[in-house]
């Protein structure tokens, strides 16, 4: 994987971390220039996240005979496990201690459709949330997934005008069932479809680093600023958010060669997936039990949590992300078969 794109993983799922802080310690009521833009700015990390997630998705697929079910199963082994369990401890925190997470809810209705990444409203009445508040975007993941499976039936160079077509067509029916409407309405599920552009410019080597990177510091620079000149809830997401976003990351691409060598980069990027998961789980509770509890100031509390997000992101990634997910994908009776055929 690029080390430039995998840097913006990293910085994408730390934005959200910042947004998180705000939400969790402020309520998101910032009396600060910096507290309001990470309230109302700092989840646009969500979208440079699907912008790449469409990239990794095609530029990996393309030019490989790969079967629907093979690439459903290798999705689900690396993105579901680490999911799972975040989701189920924090539905034991809710059990056991309402006042750890006190604006989330659970039941068992709520828990099962979280795990089998089913929009639903959360029983806290805050809106189509799982369990786990952050898992929304897995159920665009996963619909995503799902419909580039079915695209994987056909030879590669027809994925990704097939997958397009099918976003375009599914979406607006799912968004006609009432229990679903104002969850698969959104637009961002269309910024997968951004990054598959992404990837069709990458691989006909149009992205290629030329030795000037001035246009291209310029452009993301210039995205990141458009970006930034929009709140949450602009009614016009895609376009504000999105489109720039998908620019922010051709032009990192454009300027990989800066990044040569800056393997703590590609790292952070490794974990950025666990880091999205788990930290909810680390502020809520440092919140609860060091600045609530013993009363400890911001500063003093933010320090060990965010160590503990870190420690606890390399090791998901490490045993969960790596290791179980490796061995989940061995499980795939096809992926069986090959090996054994090769023996």
């Amino acid at each position: 994987m690029l080390i430039s794109v995998q840097a913006l993983r990293a910085l994408a799922a730390w934005m959200v971390v910042c947004h998180h802080v705000m939400q969790v310690f402020f309520g998101f009521d910032a009396s600060t220039w910096l507290g309001y833009m990470l309230s109302t700015r700092g989840q646009m990390g969500v979208d440079i996240f699907f912008i790449i997630s469409g990239f990794v998705i095609y530029i990996t697929t393309q030019g490989r005979d790969i079967g629907s079910g093979r690439f459903l199963w290798s999705r689900l082994a690396r993105v579901a496990p680490a999911y799972w369990l975040c989701t189920l401890i924090t539905a034991v925190m809710i059990w056991l201690g309402h006042d750890l997470m006190p604006v989330y809810g659970v039941d068992w209705q709520s828990l099962l459709m979280s795990l089998a990444f089913i929009p639903h409203e959360n029983p806290a009445d805050f809106g189509y949330y799982p369990v786990l508040p952050v898992g929304w975007t897995l159920n665009f993941e996963m619909l995503f997934y799902s419909l580039f499976a079915l695209a994987c039936t056909l030879p590669s160079r027809f994925r990704a005008i097939t997958v397009t077509l099918l976003v375009v067509v599914v979406c607006p029916v799912l968004a006609l069932n009432t229990p679903l409407s104002s969850f698969y309405a959104n637009p961002v599920i269309y910024e997968f479809l951004l990054g598959i552009g992404v990837g069709i410019l990458y691989r006909r080597g149009w992205l290629n680093p030329t030795g000037h990177y001035w246009p291209a510091l310029l452009a993301a620079l210039a995205a990141m600023a458009t970006m930034l000149c929009f709140a949450d809830r602009h009614p016009w997401r895609l376009l504000v958010w999105g489109a720039p976003a998908a620019v922010l990351v051709a032009a990192l691409i454009r300027l990989e060669p800066l990044f040569r060598g800056q393997h703590w980069l590609r790292k952070l990027g490794d974990q950025s997936y666990s880091v999205y998961l788990i930290h909810i789980i680390v502020l809520w509770t440092g919140h609860r039990v060091l600045y609530e509890h013993y009363d400890w100031d911001l500063l003093a509390t933010l320090v060990p949590c965010i160590a503990l997000i870190g420690l606890l992101s390399w090791a998901s990634f490490e045993w969960i992300e790596t290791r179980l997910s490796r061995w989940l994908k061995r499980q795939l009776p096809v992926a069986r078969l090959s090996r054994s055929q090769s023996r």
